[in-house]
């Protein structure tokens, strides 16, 4: 046999291979391409019954339509389809209806999209910008709380190093999360027209990721920070009185407190132990970091909308709490940067404190070396 005939014998060989194979395709039952059903890879709803001719005409005539099946994926309700994806409602592609206040029947995952967007952020929002704008007034209108006592040069000690490094980590991680917070509620109302959408898709994206991480490090700061100035921050004789005087807001002088008068009592437990126990734990459910919590979509739109709350009124008094830190009480800073006050601030602020460190009672360094200008040794413990 010549090499010509050999091949032509070739190429009629695979034009009948070809031409068999696509006889073969055509006698099969042509399998539906994924994009028929609009369902993600792998998954199968629930068996649909042809009720009646029409939809059997229909089924004929529309194969891309694809309403049948999102009709009988909404009414299995939480029936789950199969799934080749592992993990809590992989096989359940929508959630049931509910009843959202003011409107129709809707899905949960609707609905919380709706708290979210017309709860949360408007009102949590307005909370902020309130807080920030009372404190504007109050400054201007009042400036900072009490006098500006003379210095004599005698200092005393107020917190001790342990006690500084746990404030500042818990501030310094605290306004991390505020801050990535409050971009990724509220930038693309005010940031997203100013940066454009790739740059803020990454600030995003980078204030996201070192919310996740920064989170876990807040959590530990606030339970060691709760621990350590617990025993301050219970309630004394003289409380009441700070708080019908309203800490001395109406009148030219503060009103004698002890360590932490009541308005820091009250930032300590509303903000830091119930406001703050609840955003660390529903962050915590959140970043998937507590097993067997918030593994469906209603723990974690829960979680969301309890994290969402509970951090507006946190970052309100938190706000608060910086301001009388800063511009409210001059010389308070000096307390937290180096842990001593002088004695004539200690008096004007805190004069429960301040006689109980005179008398002995508590002791004014409890740490280190006596510093330049500190008391006689005879008024510390």
């Amino acid at each position: 046999m010549t090499g010509s005939m050999k091949r032509v014998l070739a190429a009629l060989a695979l034009t009948l291979g070809c031409a068999g194979f696509s006889l073969a395709q055509q006698a099969a039952p042509a399998a539906p391409a994924p994009a028929a059903t609009g369902a993600p890879p792998g998954f199968v709803a629930p068996a649909v019954p042809v009720a009646d001719e029409t939809a059997a005409q229909r089924a004929k005539t529309q194969p891309g339509n694809n309403a049948p099946v999102w009709r009988a994926v909404r009414e299995s309700g939480l029936q789950p389809g199969t799934s080749n994806l592992p993990g809590a409602e992989m096989g359940v592609l929508i959630q049931p209806f509910v009843q959202y206040p003011g409107s129709k029947f809707t899905t949960a995952g609707e609905a919380w999209r709706q708290v979210r967007n017309d709860w949360i952020i408007p009102y949590g929002g307005s909370l902020l910008l309130i807080a920030v704008a009372t404190l504007a007034l109050v400054y201007f209108t009042k400036g900072p709380f009490g006098s500006q006592p003379k210095d004599t040069g005698r200092k005393i000690e107020r917190f001790t190093p342990y006690e500084r490094v746990l404030h500042w980590s818990t501030a310094i991680t605290f306004s991390v999360l505020a801050i990535s917070g409050i971009v990724l509620a509220f930038g693309k109302f005010f940031m997203l027209p100013v940066l454009g959408g790739t740059l803020f898709g990454w600030l995003s994206f980078a204030l996201k990721t070192a919310h996740n991480f920064v989170g876990p490090l807040f959590a530990v700061s606030l339970v060691l920070f709760a621990i350590k100035y617990l025993a301050d921050n219970l309630p004394r004789a003289g409380d009441m009185g700070w708080l019908r005087k309203g800490g001395g807001l109406f009148g030219k002088h503060h009103v004698a407190s002890h360590k932490f008068n009541a308005g820091e009592k009250i930032v300590f437990w509303v903000g830091g132990i119930v406001l703050g126990l609840a955003v660390v734990a529903s962050g915590l459910v959140l970043n998937g970091l507590v097993p067997g919590f918030g593994e469906t979509r209603g723990g974690m739109q829960v979680s969301h909308i309890v994290h969402g709350v509970a951090s507006m009124f946190m970052m309100a008094l938190f706000i608060g709490h910086i301001y009388m830190g800063t511009l409210g009480v001059p010389g308070a800073m000096d307390a937290m940067k180096t842990g001593y006050v002088d004695e004539s601030w200690a008096k004007e602020h805190h004069e429960m404190w301040h006689d109980d460190v005179k008398a002995g009672k508590i002791p004014a360094v409890r740490s280190g070396s006596q510093p330049p200008g500190m008391a006689p040794a005879s008024t510390r413990a």
